[in-house]
Formats: structure tokens, sequence, C-alpha cells
């Protein structure tokens, strides 16, 4: 059974690089059903595909589904320009039925209004200086090449995941600097605006909290993280983690199964009075 909510919002999935989780996204959205559904910014790397990067079938699978989402569920997906997929500024806006390609976006949830933005061009670097923003690009694919070969050794020795580059973010205090400066900047916009809060990706630091009075939401990114963030039907927010919804599921599927098999009556249970069946 699928769960419900009002809205859910993905960013930074970046198909086109080795890391990008395309398949678990996926798996993810056919067990959730939304009203509308929010890509918001780098769901394609076209820095990537433009030199190294490579197109996989899961990549096509997950826009399959994203098709098949406006056609038999009728939901609505705006899908909101990023910095590594800004090609599509050459086709913005652009509406098709359900579906939307645009540069920012005003979203009304139950009670709240909040302005929705990818968040790059919030990011002195990368719109100022993009040749800057490139270089790190540059050293942050190194820097996920180098964890994905560093897990698969863990992995094959029974040991959890372990993100090399949140930890070097999370030690470098220029980048915890940046990070503050940007969430800042982005809830001045949010003011600007008129609006309860902003809702944002780009950094990929998923994040719910309040700033100067302003709903601060970032949805993280599908390449370490694998965070959506997600509105219920009453307007609450939460980050759902991947990892800890499939761990909850397969949870939920072997308490059913045990469930299952304690409901079941034993062949002698249905077998007429006096009438038994050895079963050793």
């Amino acid at each position: 059974m699928k769960t419900f909510y009002k809205t859910i919002v993905l960013s930074d999935i970046h198909l086109g690089i080795k890391a990008s989780k395309a398949k678990e996204v996926v798996h993810f959205l056919k067990h959730h059903k939304c009203e509308t559904l929010i890509l918001n910014g780098d769901i394609i790397d076209g820095w990537q595909l433009r030199k190294s990067g490579k197109w996989t079938k899961q990549h096509s699978n997950f826009f399959k589904h994203i098709i098949s989402l406006t056609s038999k569920n009728k939901c609505k997906i705006v899908y909101l320009r990023g910095n590594h997929d800004d090609f599509l500024e050459e086709i913005m806006p652009l509406r098709i039925g359900n579906f939307s390609i645009r540069k920012y976006y005003v979203h009304y949830g139950v009670q709240k209004k909040y302005f929705v933005t990818h968040g790059d061009l919030f990011d002195s670097i990368t719109s100022k200086l993009k040749w800057i923003a490139k270089l790190g690009d540059v050293g942050y694919t190194f820097l996920l090449w180098l964890n994905r070969h560093y897990n698969a050794y863990r992995e094959k020795r029974g040991m959890p995941y372990y993100s090399l580059s949140q930890i070097v973010k999370a030690k470098v205090k220029s980048a915890v600097s940046f990070i503050s400066d940007y969430e800042n900047e982005l809830v001045k916009v949010a003011k600007a605006r008129k609006c309860h809060g902003i809702i944002c990706g780009h950094i990929h630091q998923p994040a719910i909290k309040e700033i100067n009075g302003i709903e601060y939401l970032n949805s993280g990114d599908w390449v370490e993280s694998l965070t959506a963030l997600v509105e219920d039907t009453e307007g609450n927010w939460k980050i759902i983690y991947y990892q800890d919804w499939l761990n909850t599921l397969a949870q939920k599927e072997a308490t059913k199964s045990e469930v299952t098999k304690t409901e079941s009556p034993s062949i002698n249970e249905i077998l007429p009075k006096g009438v038994t069946i050895n079963t050793h």
C-alpha cells in the first residue's frame, strides 16, 4: 500500500553520474503518492554529461515513471531548473498538461506559503564565479568516486555506509560558514516574497529549521543523503531518509509475514472432524 502525501520534494538526483541513486529514487516513488511532486533542480547533471558522465537505463526509468505519474495518477509535477541542469533555460517556461518546467515556484501549503527554488542563484560562487564552481565540481566528483570504492570495500566486510564527502564538509570551517550564509540569504528571499518559508536544495544538506521566523526546508540529495522532503495533508513537513524508510518497510514486511504464519490454520484444523494427516 502506498503512503499518501500532499507534496513530495526531491532535488539533486544528478542523473548522468555513476553516484546517482536513480534506482532507489524510483523505488521510493513507487511506494508513495502525492498531489504535487516538486523536482527541485539538478535532476539531470548536464555538467557531467558534457564531460565524462553516462546516461543509463535506470536514469531513463526515472523519467518513464515521472510520465506515468502525470498520466495515471494525475499528479502535478513541477521541475525547477538547477545549476547542473541549466540547459533547461533554453525552453523555460514550459508546460505540458500536469508537467511544467520553471525557474521558481510558489507553493501554497495547507496554511502557509513557500517560495521554492533550487538555490544556486543565491550561491555567490555558483552564480558569479561559475568557473570556480565547476572546478569545485571536479573535486567533488573525485570525492564521490573515492567514496563509492571505499564503501564497496566496507560493504564486503559488513561495515555500514560512511560518507567521506559529508565528513569533509562538516570538518571544513569555510564550508560550514558557507552553508550558514546560504541559509540566511534564502530566508531573506522568503521574507521579500512575503512567504512563510523557503524550500531549496543545491547544497546536499537536508534540513528543517526556523531561521528568523522563517521556515527553512532543504530536501537534501539522492547522491549521498538519499532524502525526500514531504508534506502531509495537515501541512506538516518532515524529511524521509531512504535507508531508514527501507529498514522500516523491511520490518513491516517481516512482521506481516509472522502474523500470517500465526493466523494461518494448520491443515488438520480445516479437515472434517475425526480426520487427521500426519505432517511429520
